[in-house]
């Protein structure tokens, strides 16, 4: 089972006003475990004003590049992003969990393929560290990505862009779309929805080559970016998802459930795995597993309690539960009976999960 370890802190450095990048190093012979995946995320957790935060961040940096840096920017009224950006410094330590997440796809150097990405705001994280690996790991492979912002000035790695545009010339191509500020092709002003897209693959992306699509934003834009794609023939398989943020944060509701209902069977015994070690609890159904861990003194992992992340995921070995909402499993990890443990409500009496597998 993942566990935090302490990361120093070598570099801040600003990317635009209200976003950082931050490099970490790992220390105290932890260094294995933070060898990571493009498109990869961070779990990190800090104690604000007695309670303890958790939050994920995308790596930024490319799998090669011999460096570990995940960009963080500015939450309105967020504790960690707020002092990530205006008082963490060199040499300070975080405490993060090994890099999770299923946000990329097998690279062959001997492969000839052709990406598309999008990104909206910050989401150009995970996609910056995919695409870097990508043309870097696949010569004969091409990237186009699609990055929507509100004006120039919030535009996040930027020169970073440029640069690797100049560095794969002919096979990285980048296409702004600006909400506010108005360019010189109306197509690339505004806000990037289905009709937007759909108007892209007709005149400037070859939609009918593109092999694999990586999306990471808000909801509403990714839905309809996802919907766009399928219209021009891409099936699911081809598309791949990064939520960075929940139209609906915190867990989801249930279903309302009547009171004869709860009176009736609302108890369910519960064996959770966690290291090794199994607990047998007596635990209401209307308590999610995660909860249910935790509440017992179980260390089980977590970051966004949203069901946006896989951090917390588990494995239903027996019985069923009821998991109401998922942003991050992909659908070959639930046929295995995988869940997110912080939207999972066991539905049977009996409920066996295990946080190993």
């Amino acid at each position: 089972m993942a566990r935090f370890h302490e990361l120093e802190v070598t570099d801040v450095r600003k990317t635009i006003r209200d976003a950082v990048v931050v490099t970490l190093k790992p220390v105290n012979g932890a260094a294995a475990e933070f060898e990571f995946t493009q498109g990869q995320y961070l779990t990190f957790r800090r104690d604000f004003d007695g309670e303890e935060l958790r939050r994920s961040y995308s790596i930024c940096a490319g799998k090669d590049e011999g460096v570990l840096q995940v960009g963080i920017k500015r939450v309105d009224g967020g504790a960690f992003s707020t002092w990530a950006n205006a008082d963490l410094k060199t040499g300070d330590r975080l405490e993060a969990m090994p890099p999770m997440g299923s946000f990329f796809t097998p690279l062959d150097a001997g492969s000839g393929k052709n990406y598309l990405g999008f990104a909206g705001g910050s989401g150009i994280t995970p996609v910056l560290s995919i695409l870097k690996t990508t043309l870097a790991a696949e010569p004969e492979s091409s990237f186009t990505l699609v990055y929507a912002n509100k004006g120039v000035n919030t535009i996040m790695f930027r020169e970073e862009l440029e640069d690797l545009k100049n560095l794969y010339m002919g096979r990285f191509n980048v296409i702004h779309i600006l909400e506010s500020d108005a360019q010189e092709i109306d197509l690339f002003t505004g806000l990037v929805t289905e009709e937007k897209c759909a108007q892209l693959f007709e005149h400037w992306i070859d939609i009918e080559s593109t092999d694999t699509a990586f999306i990471c934003g808000p909801e509403p834009m990714m839905l309809g970016i996802a919907s766009a794609l399928r219209n021009a023939g891409l099936d699911d398989a081809q598309i791949k998802f990064e939520l960075f943020a929940s139209a609906q944060p915190g867990r989801a509701k249930r279903k309302a459930s009547s009171a004869e209902d709860s009176r009736a069977g609302n108890q369910a015994q519960m064996a959770i795995t966690l290291d090794g070690a199994t607990q047998t609890l007596e635990v209401s159904k209307d308590m999610t597993v995660l909860d249910a861990a935790l509440g017992n003194a179980m260390d089980a992992p977590y970051a966004c309690k949203a069901g946006v992340c896989s951090t917390c995921r588990c494995r239903v070995l027996e019985g069923e539960v009821e998991m109401v909402a998922n942003h991050a499993l992909e659908d070959y990890e639930v046929e295995k009976g995988y869940v997110l443990s912080c939207q999972a409500y066991p539905v049977t009496d009996n409920v066996v999960v295990d946080y190993d597998q």
